[in-house]
This record gives structure tokens, C-alpha cells and sequence, in this order.
């Protein structure tokens, strides 16, 4: 189910419920990591409506315990700190940290192509392949740092090359 634009894995355990990490390592076997839920929730059992469905009004939204976390290290730098607030904003998040990956935080292909257009405003050249191959922000930030510094050589040559042909 998708709540808050956040792809959340309700289960119920036959025995002693795994860590969200062993669930996800598990699901990443199976799907591709774009697809694989922010968050697992175990519920003692699945709400159900009279007419014997699942009633999804009724699952409760993910706590801290059903979501990966990791240790928050604050952004480095002037690249790292825009993309980290551009996370935050589009993920509906207090902070981001260099190593917090897109995808556990909740995001999803849709939140990615916004993430890269919010991104190339700012200044920012990326592509969303980059930010599926390299989804934690200090990787995409190197990945970000690495087509400035390309374009701005590419820039400088052209001319210098110009030059040696007028000679």
C-alpha cells in the first residue's frame, strides 16, 4: 500500500517476526530495490471490513520500529547539503543524512524523477539511472560533483583547443 507516498509492507509472522533489515534483505532477492517497501509493520492480524476484506483505513501508518534506520551524519558540503534538503522536502522528512538511502527513506520511482528535476533546478546535473545506481545521497553527490567538474573541463578545453588551431 502506498501512504504518504511511501510504499509500506503490512504482515502477519506464523513465528517470531524477523527485523525489518532480515525482511528487506529477503523481499531485495526477489524485486528489484526501487520496489522493495520503506517499511514493514507487523500487525497481530489484518483489519478486516463486515465484508470480510482488508480494510485499509484501518492499518495503522509505520513507527520508527517498522523502518530502517542508520546513523545520521550530517551532509558535507555545499552539494550535499542542497540534495539533502531536496530529499527532506520531497520525502516529508526532518533531515537527511550522507548516508541515508532513497530508497529506505520511502522513496520510489515516481520520487526519484522529482527529486532529479528539483535537482537539475538547483543546478544540479543528474539523471534518474544515476540516482537508482547510486542511492545514497554521498554517492549520488560524488556521482553529481564529478558531471560538474566534466562539463566545466569540457567548457575550458574547447576554447584552449580553439586557440591552437588559429596559431
Amino acid at each position: 500500500l502506498i501512504r504518504d507516498e511511501r510504499l509500506v509492507a503490512y504482515f502477519t509472522p506464523r513465528a517470531e517476526a524477523p527485523s525489518p533489515e532480515v525482511l528487506r534483505a529477503h523481499v531485495l532477492e526477489q524485486l528489484p530495490e526501487y520496489m522493495v517497501p520503506a517499511a514493514f509493520v507487523q500487525l497481530d492480524a489484518l483489519p478486516l471490513n463486515p465484508a470480510g476484506k482488508l480494510d485499509r483505513k484501518a492499518l495503522p501508518e509505520p513507527g520508527l520500529a517498522s523502518v530502517l534506520s542508520r546513523a545520521y551524519v550530517a551532509p558535507v558540503g555545499e552539494v550535499e547539503t542542497v540534495m539533502a534538503g531536496i530529499w527532506a522536502e520531497v520525502l516529508k522528512l526532518e533531515r537527511v543524512g550522507r548516508h541515508d538511502h532513497f530508497f529506505e527513506l520511502g522513496g520510489h520511482s515516481l520520487l526519484a524523477v522529482n527529486v532529479v528535476a528539483r535537482m537539475r533546478k538547483a543546478g544540479l546535473e543528474v539523471d534518474a539511472r544515476t540516482l537508482f545506481s547510486q542511492p545514497t545521497l554521498a554517492q549520488l553527490a560524488v556521482c553529481t560533483v564529478a558531471q560538474v567538474e566534466q562539463v566545466a573541463v569540457a567548457e575550458t578545453a574547447i576554447p584552449a583547443l580553439n586557440r591552437r588551431r588559429r596559431i
